[in-house]
């Protein structure tokens, strides 16, 4: 069986919209396609099952909904998307909570690249 190939499409959750389409542009340059944008959780967990993509940047912080649940709930659906925490703040900031998430992993919006991308995704 041969491993599984690299995600390609993203959906990108932040409630920032410059930081949104900065992050587009990254990924976007690095060969991902970018399927979607959500500024809030509620439009996050709408567009993963419209969308269905392969990967989820997803920020801590959201406005309405804690990003932390968001991906729980996203984790429990059929075909669920690897998932990998953003946030301006450090991953100690959140503990535990971050830690037993069921997600992929966490990387600081300072650090976001492709690269840091493809460390967690393997």
């Amino acid at each position: 069986m041969s491993a599984p190939a690299r995600p390609r499409t993203v959906l990108i959750v932040d409630d920032h919209p410059v930081y949104r389409a900065t992050v587009r542009l990254l990924l976007e340059s690095a060969g991902f396609e970018v399927v979607g944008e959500a500024a809030d959780g509620r439009a996050a967990l709408d567009l993963v099952i419209r969308v269905r993509p392969e990967l989820v940047l997803l920020d801590v912080r959201l406005p309405d909904v804690d990003g932390i649940d968001v991906a729980s709930r996203m984790s429990r659906g059929p075909e669920p998307p690897a998932i990998i925490l953003i946030s301006s703040r450090s991953a100690s900031d959140y503990g535990e909570r971050l830690a037993l998430a069921p997600v992929a992993g966490f990387i600081p919006k300072a650090r976001l690249s492709a690269s840091a991308i493809e460390a967690l995704l393997g």
